[in-house]
């Protein structure tokens, strides 16, 4: 009797495998549908729910009380009933306008923001420019550096205070060795603009320095061992390889400044603390920031000061305009 083999067929090269049927019930179907639905909507949302917190803190810190100070500008409001509030239109803009002491702190604000910024970012500019080369203990220096703006300004205010003291203070006894008489430091005009600006060079020289250097250490060394080989010196490749490369980061750092100069408050306040917000004998050091204190908490009227604050955010747009214009034409022009 024969015996009969059966033997499978082999697969065929390149054909389609064959289907085998899902041992997934539909209970578990439904369930994958579901994960790849959240699994969307996770990639979806997630994002938004994570920057959420941010916006919910700025509308609750920020955009509420910008909103709210420019809706109390138009009104006549005091500190003493913050709920009482007369319509009175653009008044409160009319009056400090007309204010000669309005007139006096933006003055005063322009002059000490001139003094403290120029020096300052020359200072920042020379000192990035050392730190760049390979000096030893340089992430000591660098360190160095940005310990003035960790100091609070508080304690900086108070030993300057001391430092230019009229009677006993130290930059008065070093200008006595060479024969120039004591200054009043705190009631003439000139002398206590300098000395407010130069705590802010103090305080910001360093922070200024590391932001150059960091843009000092991202030029390519090709450019300057290109001028290196056509005969420049050290100071040639400073101008015309360093400061060009350094132009967006000098305009960066001189509106960032010029912001700061313009919201200036803690230094002038502790640099005479008899006198408080009036900025001094005379409102010689009195700027934009403690004028907007002074009539919102010593003379209570939160009305007026709401249109000190509106104000001065109208002159932070203006900077910002003029430095989006001027930045726009560097990168054209590069």
């Amino acid at each position: 009797m024969a015996t009969r083999h059966e033997t499978a067929a082999p697969p065929v090269k390149g054909g389609a495998a064959p289907v085998r049927p899902s041992s997934s019930s539909p209970e578990q179907e439904r369930h994958r549908a579901r994960l790849s639905r959240r699994w969307q909507r996770d990639v979806r949302w997630s994002p938004y729910a994570f920057v959420a917190p941010f916006f919910l803190l700025f509308v609750a810190f920020g955009l509420f009380p910008l909103v709210y100070t420019g809706w109390a500008s138009l009104h006549q409001v005091e500190l003493t009933a913050p709920t009482d509030m007369t319509w009175v239109g653009l008044r409160n803009y009319t009056r400090i306008f007309d204010d000669e002491f309005f007139w006096n702190a933006a003055q005063n604000t322009l002059t000490i923001g001139i003094i403290s910024t120029v020096p300052q970012l020359l200072m920042a500019l020379g000192l990035a420019h050392i730190l760049n080369y390979k000096l030893r203990s340089s992430t000591f220096y660098r360190v160095a550096m940005l310990a003035p703006y960790a100091t609070s300004i508080a304690a900086a205010s108070l030993v300057f205070v001391l430092l230019f003291g009229r009677d006993y203070g130290m930059i008065n006894w070093a200008l006595g060795t060479v024969g120039i008489d004591n200054i009043d430091w705190q009631n003439e005009k000139w002398p206590s603009q300098i000395a407010v600006s130069s705590i802010v060079v103090w305080r910001w020289t360093g922070y200024n320095a590391l932001i150059y250097l960091a843009a000092m250490q991202a030029i390519p060394q090709d450019l300057y061992e290109s001028a290196a080989l056509d005969g420049a010196s050290r100071w040639r490749q400073f101008l015309h390889v360093t400061l060009p490369s350094l132009r967006p980061t000098i305009l960066f750092t001189c509106v960032v400044s010029t912001i700061g100069a313009s919201q200036l408050f803690g230094e002038p306040l502790l640099f005479d603390e008899t006198k408080g917000a009036s900025g001094g004998s005379e409102h010689q050091f009195q700027t934009l920031g403690l004028y907007l204190y002074e009539q919102g908490w010593v003379n209570q009227h939160l009305g007026r000061a709401s249109a000190i604050a509106w104000t001065m955010f109208l002159i932070l747009i203006v900077i910002g305009i003029v430095n989006y214009v001027i930045s726009r034409r560097l990168r054209a022009s590069s």
